[in-house]
């Protein structure tokens, strides 16, 4: 028998997971304090409500897919939040992007409560989410873990083991200072290729092939040399995820120098009109920013 899920978070990422567990014969109940995702969610076949209170109600199993760390701490602590509706021997799985000490107070919170926590970040986009083919890391106690692999199977083409709480965020924060580093620098670069003349097509085909290619590069620049900068992943969330890395580092005396760099390259993209694009949208903000040429 699957379980009975409540989602909250129906966003572009929690929307899609949403999407895909219903698709998959899950009983799920979707919550989002936004008209404009549950009327999404809901087009999509997912089932939704703007009472967190009845989205709970008789549910074994509770994920989240939340913004940032300030709104997942009030959505699972607050007063009014989702362990105020959890029932022990219930299920949590945290999927957001926050930092590892966020994730270990909601943790504790809920342990307190006899809920079960799971940390497990995603890596992937909203079109992964809808397919199944996000990667997740999972932290927590192993047998609850495996209490949800049918869920974790559904949502994520793999799952990795990290740990305990909070080492799953650790990862989902290293993996995203490396790939927007690599967006970034490919920006930076394929700008350079293409001030000096070469087709842009012509250079993402031999670069495509070349050691400096990445995954994003692969999936993101086919798209940015055609002018489309539609959001997969917002450049504001990408800044975002990078503070977190950079915080994070500084709580362990880690130096950063290179994110800290990238970080403020993309603060400087948001300022000059970038904000709602795709992180990729940084090789518009390199190609305006080339210097007219001396007569």
């Amino acid at each position: 028998m699957k379980h009975m899920l409540t989602f909250v978070g129906i966003g572009q990422m929690g929307g899609g997971m949403a999407q895909r567990l219903v698709a998959s014969g899950f009983d799920l109940m979707g919550y989002d304090i936004s008209e404009s995702s549950r009327r999404q969610a809901g087009a999509n076949g997912v089932r939704t409500t703007d009472d967190l209170g009845a989205a709970m109600r008789g549910r074994t199993v509770v994920l989240s897919s939340l913004p940032n760390a300030e709104i997942a701490r009030e959505a699972w602590l607050g007063p009014q939040g989702i362990l105020s509706h959890t029932q022990p021997g219930s299920i949590g799985i945290e999927l957001s992007t926050i930092d590892p000490q966020t994730m270990r107070e909601i943790a504790s919170a809920a342990t307190a409560k006899g809920v079960r926590m799971i940390d497990a970040p995603v890596s992937g986009g909203p079109g992964e989410c809808v397919t199944g083919m996000l990667v997740i890391m999972a932290g927590g106690k192993k047998e609850d873990i495996a209490e949800v692999d049918d869920i974790l199977k559904v949502i994520g083409a793999s799952y990795h083991y990290t740990g305990e709480v909070g080492t799953a965020k650790a990862v989902k924060l290293v993996n995203n200072m490396m790939s927007m580093g690599n967006i970034l620098v490919a920006a930076e670069a394929f700008a350079l290729g293409t001030a000096a003349g070469v087709d842009p097509e012509l250079l993402f085909s031999v670069l495509s092939e070349s050691g400096g290619r990445s995954h994003h590069f692969l999936k993101r620049f086919p798209k940015a040399i055609q002018g489309n900068f539609q959001p997969g992943f917002k450049l504001e969330l990408g800044e975002k995820d990078l503070a977190l890395a950079i915080e994070f580092g500084r709580s362990l005396r880690q130096p950063t120098p290179a994110a800290s760099a990238i970080r403020e390259l993309m603060a400087l993209g948001l300022a000059s009109g970038y904000r709602g694009q795709d992180v990729v949208a940084m090789l518009d903000f390199y190609n305006k920013a080339q210097q007219p040429r001396n007569p």
